[in-house]
C-alpha cells in the first residue's frame, strides 16, 4: 500500500481554515529567510508530515535547513523546521510564497494538483520529481498503463467507468476483483475486495454516483510484499537500495525487513532494475518506492509484479536511518539537487524496522518513561518519534534494530515497538 505519508489535512476547505488560524494566532505566515546558512541552497518541501522532518534531520547534517508549506505551526515537521510558511497545497499562491527563491521544491506527499506544478515550472521553478512523473503516483490508472506501456510486470487491471465494465472484468477474472480508488487512497484506504459480484456491483454503483474515479484489478496470490526503492537525480545518476520485505496488516506497513529473507539473487537484482527502469523512463527524481507483490507463476516460480509507486521517502525505507551508509532522507535531498548520490551499502547484516502505531487506549505511562524502558532491555533499540500526539492507530514513530540474527533482531524490534505504543511488552 501506498501509504506511508499524506497531507495532514485532504480537505482543502478545512486546510484554508487551520492555516488562517494558525496564521492568525502566530501572526506569521512569511517563512524566516534567516534560517539559511549563505551560500547553502535553500530546498522548499510541500507537505508537514513526519517524512519532511526527517528530510529535515537529514538536511541539517549536510548543512542545509528546509523551508516548509505547512498547514498548521504545530504539524510534524513544522515542529523542528525554522522557515515555515502557513498555507494550503492546493493554493497556487501560497506554493508561489513558498518557493520564491529556493534552490528546488519538492514534497512529503503527491498531492499538489499537478496543473500548479506545471504553471512553477514555466514561471522558473525547479520542480523534483515533475509534474510528469508525480502524476504515476497521484492516478493509480495512469500508473498501470504506463507501467504496462513499459513492459513491465502488473496485475491485469481495467478502468471502471460504469457497472457495465465491472460486470465484464468480474467475468474475466472468474471474481478475483480488487477494486481501487484511482486517486487519494493511503494506508489500505480507497481498496475494496468485494465478496460477490452482486456486492461489487453495488459498490461501483454507489462509489461512481459519489463521483468517484475507479479501476479494478485481478487479486494476486500473494506469497509477500517486497519494496525496491532507488534514487535518482535530474542528471539521470541511480543508486537502487538493497529489497526488502514489507510486512502489512489491515493495509499499514507494520515492519520492513533488511534485505528482504530468502530472496534469491537473480529477484533480487530483477527488482532493482526493474526499481531503476520505472525511475528512468518515468523520468522521477528523488526517492522512488516501488511496491511490489511477490506471487507464483504457473510453473511454481516466484515472480515479482509491481503494486504502487510513491515518490518520495518512504515507510519501507525507514530502515536505512540506521541500517545502511546513506539513507533515504539524506539521499532523497542529494537527488533532488542533482548532487553525488551516496553509497548504500549495508551497516549490519539485518536491519528491522517497526512501526510504532497507536494503541487502542493511550497509556497512562509518559512517552519518555516508555522509551526508558524500552532501552533498559534493549540499549541498541534506536527509537524516532515524529512530535505527533496520540489517536488510536496513528503513526507515532518506528523503531529500528539491527544485527546478525534476522529472527532475533525482528523479534526485538517489534517488543520494542510494542513497548513504545502500548507500555506493555507482549506476550
Amino acid at each position: 500500500m501506498t501509504d506511508n505519508t499524506h497531507p495532514t489535512c485532504n480537505n482543502p476547505a478545512q486546510n484554508d481554515v487551520a492555516a488562517q488560524e494558525a496564521a492568525a494566532a502566530h501572526n506569521d505566515v512569511s517563512g524566516n529567510p534567516a534560517a539559511h546558512t549563505p551560500g547553502m541552497p535553500i530546498v522548499a518541501v510541500i507537505g508537514d508530515g513526519q517524512l519532511a522532518r526527517m528530510m529535515h534531520t537529514a538536511a541539517i547534517e549536510l548543512g542545509i535547513s528546509l523551508r516548509l508549506l505547512a498547514g498548521t505551526r504545530d504539524a510534524s515537521a513544522a515542529q523542528v523546521t525554522s522557515d515555515v510558511f502557513l498555507g494550503d497545497y492546493t493554493n497556487l499562491d501560497d506554493l508561489r510564497r513558498t518557493v520564491t527563491g529556493a534552490d528546488v521544491m519538492t514534497f512529503d506527499h503527491e498531492h499538489v494538483p499537478t496543473e500548479h506544478l506545471t504553471t512553477l515550472i514555466a514561471e522558473g521553478v525547479n520542480v523534483q520529481p515533475q509534474p510528469t512523473a508525480l502524476v504515476n503516483a497521484q492516478d493509480k490508472l495512469v500508473m498501470r498503463q504506463h507501467l504496462a506501456a513499459l513492459g513491465a510486470p502488473v496485475p491485469r487491471f481495467v478502468a471502471i467507468e460504469s457497472v457495465a465494465d465491472i460486470e465484464a472484468f468480474w467475468r474475466q477474472v472468474d471474481g478475483e476483483v480488487c477494486l481501487k480508488a484511482r486517486r487519494g487512497g493511503y494506508d489500505g484506504h480507497g481498496v475494496w475486495f468485494p465478496k460477490s459480484e452482486g456486492e461489487c456491483v453495488e459498490l461501483v454503483t454507489r462509489l461512481l454516483d459519489a463521483g468517484m474515479l475507479l479501476m479494478a484489478e485481478q487479486k494476486v496470490r500473494l506469497v509477500r510484499e517486497l519494496s525496491a526503492m532507488v534514487a535518482r537525480t535530474p542528471s539521470g545518476a541511480t543508486q537502487p537500495w538493497p529489497v526488502v520485505e514489507s510486512v502489512q496488516v489491515d493495509g499499514i506497513c507494520k515492519e520492513a525487513i533488511a534485505p528482504a529473507p530468502g530472496l534469491s539473487a537473480e529477484l533480487q537484482q530483477e527488482a532493482q532494475a526493474l526499481a531503476v527502469l520505472v525511475a528512468t523512463e518515468l523520468n522521477v527524481t528523488g526517492v522512488l518506492a516501488v511496491e511490489l507483490f511477490e506471487t507464483i507463476d504457473v510453473a511454481g516460480r516466484p515472480v515479482i509484479l509491481v503494486n504502487e509507486l510513491a515518490m518520495r521517502p518512504h515507510n519501507t525505507g525507514h530502515w536505512t536511518q540506521d541500517g545502511c551508509v546513506t539513507d533515504q532522507f539524506e539521499q532523497h535531498i542529494r537527488a533532488v539537487l542533482d548532487w553525488q548520490l551516496g553509497d548504500v551499502g549495508l551497516m549490519a547484516p539485518v536491519t528491522v524496522m517497526a512501526n510504532t502505531l497507536g494503541a487502542p487506549e493511550d497509556p497512562a505511562m509518559p512517552m519518555p518513561e516508555r522509551m526508558r524502558e524500552v532501552w533498559r532491555r534493549f540499549p541498541q533499540a534506536k527509537i524516532h518519534l515524529y512530535g505527533k500526539t496520540y489517536r488510536a492507530g496513528r503513526k507515532l514513530g518506528h523503531v529500528n534494530m539491527s544485527g546478525a540474527d534476522a529472527a532475533q533482531v525482528r523479534a526485538d524490534a517489534r517488543a520494542a515497538a510494542h513497548f513504545i505504543s502500548h507500555a506493555v511488552w507482549p506476550e
